[in-house]
């Protein structure tokens, strides 16, 4: 009967519903219960809540060390990025408290650290949150309960290094057979670096065809996973929109005149890490027929504070999906939105201020996104080109 005398002990997190774990963000209350039902009275030493998150990465190589020997080599590393620990019922030194039969509650509270990592889940890193109890009695092994929760660290694109306009300009020889084809030439630009999930890219293109094949132009947001372990590192990377243009025909123009690309349901930036990075960039590229991709690479910043009225120019405006300003006064917006800069014209400059904790971000009309991010499955790290050729899985090709 020693053994059966608890019936129940678990971790009750405020604002936990349905099974699914609650949402905080650095700097808030973690606020909790340990339920602790017993059939008898019970001894009790001590009961202790342990808040603890920890950053993960591991992978695996194989290694060839001769003509006919190979061998694995593992990479594994982890991260403390939270541990704290509190007593919510302890006894004097040495001596143990009796509790009568029935149900206990025992309330608790935490003030989570302002700067934490978001939380995350990918093929070779994890960074997971999660509050255990642990209680103990005398002569018997220690009972414990655990539950999980989740961190978002707000990532405000309300400042001017994520405001900038991002453009780019490149050129091609188009090449077959070892003869040139004509020159291909691609300039792109967005309005600026900083989204939100459920905003619109207005994606701005020239394509210049001046060779002697017809050329399609496409555009995709990339994710790319970097993770770093014992001075090693491992990338992975996705594409999570994507879009298509029409094929320009030989000596032709091709405009793009904000052609839209919704940013879809995914997790923000972490750049906060030394363990793990998640990165995105908008890719502008040219397929060319008989020669390698004409590509653009604009970094993009995905956050979660979405775009404040009139937190940038007005043109801005364009690109929010179903969220009213009220920056173009009485007489309304203007018919097209404005194009960004031209690509002489972007000046780059310093990085800026670090991103601060920006509050409201649980009442923003952008948190559904990211709860629905929060419940997704991991998802299929497959490589960007649906056709890859023969022998470019161990090359990890990076393409649009």
């Amino acid at each position: 009967m020693l053994f059966g005398k608890v019936k129940r002990l678990a971790v009750r997190l405020a604002g936990e519903a349905g099974g699914a774990g609650p949402v905080f963000c650095g700097g808030e209350m973690l606020l909790g219960r340990v339920v602790l039902e017993l059939g008898g009275p019970t001894r009790v030493r001590a009961l202790r809540v342990r808040v603890r998150g920890r950053a993960r990465v591991h992978w695996t190589e194989s290694r060839s060390a001769g003509s006919s020997t190979a061998y694995t080599q593992s990479y594994n590393e982890h991260l403390d990025v939270l541990d704290h620990e509190t007593s919510v019922l302890a006894p004097d030194r040495g001596e143990t408290l009796q509790l009568p039969a029935g149900r206990h509650e025992f309330p608790f509270s935490f003030e989570l650290p302002v700067s934490l990592v978001t939380s995350f889940e990918g093929r070779h890193g994890s960074v997971r949150y999660s509050v255990k109890a642990t209680l103990r009695r005398p002569w018997v092994p220690a009972r414990r309960a655990r539950t999980a929760f989740t961190v978002i660290e707000p990532v405000d694109i309300n400042t001017p290094a994520l405001l900038a306009p991002q453009a780019g300009a490149r050129e091609k020889m188009a090449r077959s057979w070892y003869s040139a084809r004509g020159l291909v030439g691609l300039s792109a630009k967005i309005d600026r670096r900083g989204y939100t999930p459920g905003e619109v890219i207005p994606v701005f293109a020239e394509i210049d065809n001046n060779s002697t094949r017809a050329v399609r132009p496409r555009a995709a947001v990339v994710q790319t996973q970097t993770f770093v372990a014992r001075g090693a590192r491992r990338q992975k990377h996705q594409v999570v929109a994507r879009l298509e243009g029409e094929p320009v025909a030989p000596g032709d123009r091709g405009l793009w005149q904000g052609r839209p690309l919704r940013v879809p349901p995914v997790g923000p930036s972490i750049h906060g890490c030394r363990l793990l990075h998640v990165d995105y960039e908008l890719k502008v590229c040219v397929d060319i027929p008989g020669t390698s991709k004409l590509m653009l690479e604009l970094p993009l910043v995905i956050g979660t504070v979405p775009l404040r009225p009139c937190a940038s120019r007005c043109s801005s405006v364009g690109s929010q999906a179903g969220l009213v300003l009220d920056c173009w006064g009485p007489g309304g917006p203007p018919e097209p939105p404005e194009a960004p800069p031209e690509y002489a014209e972007v000046v780059t400059g310093a990085e800026g201020a670090p991103l601060e904790p920006a509050r409201g971000l649980k009442s923003s009309p952008f948190f559904p996104y990211i709860q629905e991010f929060r419940f997704r499955p991991p998802p299929l790290y497959s490589e960007v080109d649906p056709n890859p050729p023969p022998g470019a899985a161990h090359r990890r090709r990076m393409t649009c």
